[in-house]
C-alpha cells in the first residue's frame, strides 16, 4: 500500500509558514506599485513612456541584485539573506519621504530601485528555501502552495492603492475627459496640488517601511532550520557555466522572463484599458482586484491539479487558454474585452511557480545560483511594459488616439503579452514531450 508523500513535512510547518508570509509581503509591494504608473503620469504630467519607468526601476532592481543575493545566501544562509532583504525593502520604502519632499520623479525611481533590491533578496532566498522544505517529489506543489499567498498580499496592496492613494489624488478628481481641467490650471495651483498628491503617494510606502521593520525584528529572533553546506572551493563562473548547460534550466529562464513581462503588462495596463471605456483609475481597481482574486483561485486549483497532471502539460494548457483570452482582449472592444483581460490572470496563476519548479528540478545546491537567474528574469517586467508604453504613445498621450489593425492602440498593445504566452507554451510542450 503506497503512502501519499506530504507536501510539507510536519516538522517543517512553522518555518514554512514564516517564509511563506514573505510571499504576501512582496506581493503587496508589487501591486501597490502597479497603479503608480498611471498616478505618476497624472500628478507629474508625464507621457506613457516616461511613466512606464516606474516598472523599469521596480523590476530593474531585481535584475541588478538577484545574483549578489544568491552569492550572499550561498556564503552565509537563507535567513541572513532574508534579513538583509528586509533591511533593503524597508530602506527603499522609507526613502519615499524625502522623495516627496524634493518632488523629483528620479528620486521616487531611486527609492523603488532600492526597495526592489530587498525584494530580489527575498525572492532569491525564499523560493529555493521553500523547494528544499520537503521531498523533491512535491517541490513544485509546495512552491505553488507558498506562491498562493502572494496574491493575498497583492490584493492588500491594491486595496491600499485604491483606498489611500488613487481615491485621494486631487489631480485625478480634477480630470474630466482626460486631463483638461488639471491642464488648464495655473502653475501655482498645479504646484500646490502636486505637493499634496505626492504626500498622498508617500504615506502608504512609509507605513509599509515601518511594518517591514517589525517583520524584520520578528524573523531575526525566531530560530530557523538552515542547511549547512560544504564549501567546494568551486568558482562562481564554473557553477554558472554548469547550470546553464541544462536546456530545461536555460529555456526556463527565458520562459520566466516572458511570463513576468506578460503578467506586469496585463496588471499595469488594465487601468489604461479601462480608461478608454470611460472607467477612471479608482473605479478600475475592482477589475484589477477581480483579476488578482481569480489569480488566487487559480493558484489553489493548480496546486491540486499538479498532483494528477504533468507540470509541463498543465503549463501548456494554461498558456493556450491565456492566448485565447488575450486575443479577446485585443479584438473585442468594450466590456467583454476588459473581462477577457481579467480572465488572463486565471491562466497566469500557474506559470511563475511551475516554470520555477521545473527549471530548478534536480539542481541540488546549485539551486541558489539557479534561483538568482530565475529572479533576474523578472527584468522582463521592466522591459516589456516600457515597450507597451511606447505603443500607447503612437498617437499621442491618450490610449485610443489611433487605431492599429482596426483596434485602438491600447488593445493592439496586448500583442506583446500574446507573444509571451506563445513562448511559455513552447517551453511547456518541450518539457512535456521530454525534448529538454
Amino acid at each position: 500500500m503506497s503512502t501519499k508523500i506530504p507536501i510539507v513535512p510536519k516538522e517543517l510547518i512553522i518555518p514554512f509558514i514564516l517564509i511563506t508570509s514573505l510571499f504576501a509581503l512582496w506581493g503587496f509591494a508589487n501591486d501597490i506599485t502597479n497603479p503608480m504608473v498611471s498616478a505618476f503620469k497624472k500628478v507629474l504630467e508625464l507621457n506613457n513612456t516616461q511613466a512606464s519607468w516606474v516598472q523599469m526601476a521596480f523590476y530593474g532592481g531585481y535584475f541588478t541584485m538577484a545574483l549578489p543575493a544568491a552569492i550572499f545566501a550561498k556564503k552565509y544562509s537563507y535567513k541572513k539573506g532574508i534579513l538583509l532583504g528586509l533591511i533593503l525593502y524597508a530602506s527603499g520604502a522609507l526613502l519615499f519621504y524625502p522623495a516627496a519632499a524634493y518632488e523629483q520623479f528620479t528620486f521616487f525611481l531611486l527609492a523603488l530601485y532600492i526597495l526592489t533590491f530587498g525584494l530580489a533578496f527575498l525572492e532569491t532566498t525564499a523560493n529555493p528555501f521553500i523547494l528544499s522544505m520537503g521531498p523533491s517529489e512535491t517541490a513544485t506543489q509546495r512552491l505553488n502552495l507558498a506562491q498562493a499567498f502572494n496574491p493575498i498580499g497583492a490584493l492588500a496592496g491594491l486595496y491600499a492603492a485604491q483606498t489611500f492613494i488613487l481615491g485621494s489624488l486631487q489631480s485625478d478628481d480634477l480630470n474630466e475627459n482626460g486631463q483638461v481641467i488639471y491642464d488648464s490650471l495655473s502653475e501655482t495651483a498645479k504646484a500646490s496640488i502636486r505637493t499634496a498628491d505626492l504626500m498622498v503617494i508617500r504615506n502608504p510606502y512609509v507605513m509599509l517601511g515601518l511594518a517591514v521593520i517589525g517583520i524584520l525584528i520578528l524573523i531575526a529572533i525566531v530560530r530557523m532550520p538552515e542547511k549547512k553546506e560544504e564549501d567546494s572551493g568551486e568558482g562562481l563562473y564554473s557553477a554558472i557555466k554548469r547550470i546553464f548547460q541544462g536546456k530545461k534550466f536555460r529555456e526556463g529562464v527565458i520562459a520566466q522572463m516572458f511570463y513576468v513581462g506578460a503578467q506586469i503588462m496585463c496588471w499595469t495596463y488594465i487601468y489604461q484599458y479601462a480608461e478608454t471605456l470611460g472607467i477612471d483609475n479608482r473605479s478600475a481597481v475592482p477589475y484589477a482586484m477581480a483579476a488578482l482574486g481569480i489569480f488566487l483561485v487559480g493558484r489553489w486549483v493548480c496546486t491540486f491539479l499538479l498532483r494528477y497532471i504533468d507540470a509541463g502539460k498543465l503549463l501548456t494548457i494554461f498558456s493556450f487558454m491565456a492566448m485565447v483570452f488575450t486575443l479577446g482582449t485585443i479584438f473585442i472592444e468594450g466590456m467583454i474585452g476588459l473581462y477577457s483581460l481579467v480572465m488572463i490572470s486565471f491562466c497566469m496563476s500557474l506559470m511563475f511557480p511551475t516554470i520555477y519548479g521545473i527549471a530548478l528540478d534536480g539542481m541540488g545546491d546549485d539551486a541558489k545560483y539557479g534561483a538568482a537567474f530565475l529572479v533576474m528574469a523578472i527584468v522582463g517586467g521592466a522591459i516589456m511594459p516600457l515597450a507597451q508604453g511606447m505603443i500607447l504613445d503612437l498617437g499621442g498621450l491618450g490610449y485610443a488616439d489611433t487605431r492599429v489593425f482596426g483596434v485602438p492602440e491600447v488593445n493592439f498593445s496586448f500583442v506583446l503579452p500574446l507573444f509571451c504566452f506563445v513562448v511559455i507554451a513552447t517551453y511547456g510542450i518541450r518539457v512535456f514531450k521530454k525534448l529538454i
